[in-house]
């Protein structure tokens, strides 16, 4: 079956690093999907029903951590001991802040500008820039696992939430834009 005192890199046979090949992943987990599926499962024993279905949600949980950029930070910075719930949530740079408090009352301005989804689109691609720029940073730091290193790829993955939780809003303004048309 499965040995759930394996890491999620482990589990997938990939290096314990931030870079990581995504078409492995997919790969190695179609067949660990294939091995462990619960309907293989449906004749056997209540036991091995339920660690097949115990197998199943470990690489499904796995799977989900390691393909997204954030949680899988989170997740290595757990695995060298950093406690990223723990420490306070959010960032401390003044600037960074700053700057999420504008694009957030440029995004309700776009409400009412006379063409709110390009105005919209504008801030989006603003916003998925940073993050693309904050998760090649973080992928920097992971490189080099040094407590200096790790404290800083953990302040980047805050900012990367920040900017995640304002794309979520942007999409919801989008879709509210779109349903008024």
């Amino acid at each position: 079956m499965l040995d759930f005192s394996r890491n999620y890199f482990e589990l997938f046979g990939l290096p314990q690093t931030y870079q990581i090949d995504t078409g492995a992943l997919a790969e190695r987990y179609r067949e660990l999907q294939r091995v462990l599926h619960p309907d293989r499962f449906a004749s056997a024993s209540d036991r091995e029903r339920r660690l097949s279905l115990q197998g199943a949600t470990r690489v499904n949980e796995a799977f989900d951590t390691l393909k997204d950029p954030v949680r899988r930070a989170r997740y290595l910075l757990s695995l060298h001991g950093v406690d990223t719930d723990a420490q306070q949530q959010t960032t401390q740079d003044p600037g960074f802040l700053m700057e999420q408090m504008e694009l957030r009352e440029e995004l309700e301005a776009a409400r009412s500008s006379p063409e709110p989804l390009v105005r919209l689109d504008l801030i989006m691609e603003r916003v998925n820039a940073q993050i693309r720029t904050l998760v090649a940073q973080i992928a920097v730091q992971l490189d080099t696992p040094a407590p200096k290193h790790l404290d800083i790829a953990l302040a980047l993955v805050r900012k990367v939430q920040f900017l995640q939780k304002l794309r979520l809003e942007g999409e919801a303004l989008e879709a509210e834009l779109e349903q008024a048309l």
